[in-house]
């Protein structure tokens, strides 16, 4: 009983625990990991990954792939900061970004429903819209020196510009998502018909599981995450480019498959998603003051993305043969 008690820890919480030995170990040997000022980027740098990751982590629970999320949120970014740019209010500017991810949600879920296509055809649209846009203001479009905060006290351009907002920003969505799949809103557990359609949507649907909502509230909530971070990320830049959350897709799908490894094995979870977000960011801030070369960050994180796929593949077969 002991040893079964020893593997199920193991399987549920070992790699937090080896995320947590690589931490230490960064701490003892990387030059100036430690450091304040480098504590703080990858705390904000792990903000933004989470957010992002946690939008697809909500579509992959329904077992949807969103993959144009990082360049709609580009797009949404570049949206915020043409408004902020043409000094429209940062509270309207910080609405449009959500807005505009909601407008986006839309057709995402269509060419998934109706169509039976993936979403990469959408994501380079909202690429090239992001160049339409941005292009007139030079690719990178400043607000102005200061950024946001150049808007005198305007509570939430502070608010959004200031390091302490990217850690709140964590912990309300992080709430929203407990919610979400815990509570029972309206009368039913919108969080368990998401993880049913995500298991068995065939099942599901004769269940009397209305998974075609389910799936589009799903898509819907990954377009709004992804607004988040991108009102978020352009707030802090002070600057929005066509291109500015390209590189997060991969290590957003990293840390949902990684967070998949742990808390909850082979399902994809809130506490894995954000912890392993925090795992690769300090990964690849860890290796860059190590003196690594930058290609080693990409095949850590291709060996990471294939090794969570087959622990994940193993657990829900496991999990199968138990039922």
């Amino acid at each position: 009983m002991a040893g079964l008690d020893v593997r199920e820890v193991i399987g549920r919480y070992g790699t937090a625990i080896a995320g947590l030995v690589l931490v230490v170990f960064f701490l003892l040997f990387a030059p100036n990991f430690a450091s304040t000022m480098n504590i703080i980027n990858v705390l904000k740098d792990t903000s933004f990954l989470a957010i992002l990751a946690l939008g697809f982590a909500l579509a992959f629970t329904v077992a949807e792939l969103d993959l144009s999320i990082a360049e709609m949120a580009s797009l949404a970014a570049v949206v915020c900061g043409w408004m902020v740019h043409s000094q429209y209010p940062p509270a309207v500017a910080f609405g449009a970004a959500l807005g505009h991810s909601l407008v986006t949600g839309k057709p995402v879920w269509q060419e998934i429903a109706y169509h039976g296509r993936h979403t990469l055809g959408l994501g380079t649209l909202g690429w090239l819209l992001s160049y339409a846009i941005a292009l007139p203001l030079g690719i990178a479009c400043g607000f102005r020196p200061g950024g946001w905060l150049d808007r005198g006290t305007n509570a939430l351009a502070v608010a959004l510009a200031s390091m302490p907002s990217f850690l709140v920003g964590i912990g309300l969505i992080s709430l929203f998502a407990l919610t979400l799949r815990w509570l029972p809103p309206a009368g039913f557990r919108t969080g368990a018909h998401m993880v049913a359609t995500g298991e068995a949507d065939e099942a599901a649907r004769l269940a009397g599981i209305a998974t075609a909502r389910m799936k589009r509230i799903g898509l819907l909530l990954a377009g709004v995450f992804a607004g988040l971070m991108a009102a978020l990320l352009a707030a802090n830049l002070s600057s929005a480019a066509p291109n500015m959350a390209g590189d997060y897709l991969l290590y957003a799908i990293a840390a949902v498959l990684l967070g998949m490894t742990m808390f909850e094995p082979g399902k994809p979870n809130i506490a894995g998603t954000v912890f392993a977000a925090l795992v690769l960011k300090v990964l690849g801030n860890g290796l860059v003051l190590l003196g690594a070369p930058y290609y080693i960050q990409d095949i850590v994180l291709g060996v990471i993305i294939i090794g969570s796929v087959a622990f994940s593949a193993s657990a829900m077969k496991k999990a199968a043969f138990k039922v």
